[in-house]
């Protein structure tokens, strides 16, 4: 008796989880595929205390100028910042046949721009003792660029007592900063989210964080724009910082010298965003 008692356990056993695994089953839903997270690509703060950030092929200036670029003391709360001067009509503030001094991540696979990217820029920015010019010209503190000598996709620029973002090639202005004056000496923080797409469905969205606000504010959305351009025959891009003055002008009444700080720049992969 004890063992047909004990066959019948089993089998009631048996049964039961068959029927609980059957039941498992049948109620199992299929996992939704999730976002890709965002991922940082590039990372450069300057507390190596070198121009080049400690980061093997990072690209600095080419002008002769020795202070054109230089590491100095002080930054967005850390200790390090990178500094940009570019005096007009001198050829030492000269490089690559016009007045700037840039850094660029053009030599850093991981973190240049493909078409497809959905790539998240970073950076802040400090107008050193910075006069308001009188000419219309703006001086370029910021750009996404498309490789091989093409114009840029977009650029921040520091316009009379504005700061302005601007797509040359698709025409597009809009202001982000109204009056930086009060902000001269201190800290700015950007944010700029790209889809890098050489079709209609790119986007530009541009944030804002002034001195004492605790987060960025959304300042200009650009949708259904083709990020990669025609006219630009590459699908290769990168970033640039520091300081271009490609249509300054003492002439016009624009100073002759000017310097920018950057810190803090960050290239953030956005997935699928």
């Amino acid at each position: 008796m004890k063992n047909v008692h004990k066959r019948i356990c089993i089998a009631v056993c048996m049964a039961t989880a068959a029927g609980t695994a059957y039941a498992a089953t049948a109620t199992a839903t299929p996992t939704a595929p999730q976002p890709q997270k965002a991922s940082s690509l590039l990372d450069v703060d300057y507390e190596s205390g070198t121009p080049d950030s400690g980061i093997t092929g990072l690209t600095t200036t080419h002008a002769k100028a020795p202070d054109a670029s230089k590491v100095v003391k002080g930054g967005d709360g850390s200790s390090y910042s990178i500094s940009h001067k570019v005096t007009l009509d001198d050829p030492d503030y000269v490089s690559d046949g016009a007045p700037r001094s840039e850094s660029a991540n053009n030599e850093l696979k991981t973190s240049i721009v493909h078409v497809g990217d959905v790539h998240r820029y970073e950076f802040s920015v400090m107008l050193k003792d910075w006069e308001t010019g009188k000419g219309s010209a703006g001086d370029i503190i910021f750009q996404g660029k498309h490789a091989g000598g093409n114009k840029p996709s977009f650029y921040l620029m520091a316009k009379r007592n504005e700061i302005a973002f601007r797509s040359p090639l698709l025409d597009l202005q809009a202001t982000v900063v109204e009056d930086f004056r009060d902000y001269v000496n201190k800290w700015m923080r950007f944010r700029i989210d790209v889809r890098w797409a050489e079709d209609k469905t790119g986007y530009y969205k541009v944030s804002a964080q002034m001195p004492g606000e605790s987060g960025f504010t959304l300042k200009k959305t650009y949708t259904d724009v083709n990020t990669f351009h025609p006219e630009n025959p590459t699908t290769v891009g990168y970033i640039k910082w520091g300081l271009y003055r490609p249509a300054s002008s003492t002439a016009a009444g624009d100073p002759a010298t000017r310097v920018v700080q950057h810190d803090n720049i960050r290239v953030i992969d956005l997935g699928s965003s």
